[in-house]
């Protein structure tokens, strides 16, 4: 008789990314696949970031990696413990962001993929294929893939996520020692109540972006 699984279980394991694209890419000649994500997208502060992560060619890493998935459903210690864990069983991941400037002058969209791309110059050769969560990098010949919710299905995703997210929060951490009144240790930037009442309170900083509209409004008045 089998083991019975709760459906709790077996939604937990639905939710959590797999190595489904990688094996097929493996399976089909391509050995070196780097996944993409970023961080910071949405944040009204601060920079946005992006990971690249390859992962070993073994169709056992997942069992490695098994706390691993979309890093907006971990916790930040969890984050932080598989970050760790993602560097050491890869040697190739890199991150790369675009500041507040970029994002104003660019736009968010295109200094995303400025960040990307400098996620991808920081690794030590050039992928054979990328799988991108939402976004496509027209500006490089690499042959890829774009995964809506590639965070939640691809493994070498949901490992960039971690990795751009806890590099992210660690530099708005940092801006909260900087600027405590605005509490960044806790909103990370993000337009929460706590960060509208401040950016009412304080207005904006230098690190705000001026071309998003809540920030617009406040420069205006």
């Amino acid at each position: 008789m089998g083991e019975k699984v709760s459906n709790t279980q077996q939604t937990k394991r639905q939710n959590m990314p797999g190595l489904v694209f990688e094996k097929n890419l493996w399976d089909a000649g391509f050995n070196f696949i780097g996944g993409l994500d970023e961080a910071g997208r949405g944040a009204w502060a601060g920079p946005v970031y992006a990971a690249i992560v390859v992962l070993p060619k073994d169709k056992e890493i997942k069992k490695q990696l098994g706390g691993v998935r979309d890093s907006k459903k971990m916790t930040a210690c969890q984050r932080e413990k598989w970050a760790e864990v993602i560097k050491l069983i890869t040697d190739f991941w890199g991150i790369g962001f675009a500041d507040h400037n970029e994002i104003d002058e660019y736009g968010i969209v295109p200094a995303t993929k400025l960040a990307m791309q400098r996620a991808i110059g920081k690794l030590k050769r050039i992928p054979d294929y990328l799988l991108i969560d939402a976004v496509k990098l027209s500006e490089t010949l690499i042959p890829q893939s774009i995964l809506i919710k590639g965070d939640s299905r691809s493994l070498s995703i949901a490992s960039a996520s971690v990795l751009a997210k806890t590099e992210r929060d660690r530099i708005m951490v940092e801006y909260d020692s900087i600027y405590p009144e605005f509490g960044f240790y806790r909103h990370k930037g993000y337009g929460t109540f706590l960060h509208r009442q401040r950016l009412e309170k304080n207005g904006p900083l230098d690190i705000h972006r001026k071309t998003y509209a809540p920030i617009k409004r406040l420069l205006g008045n």
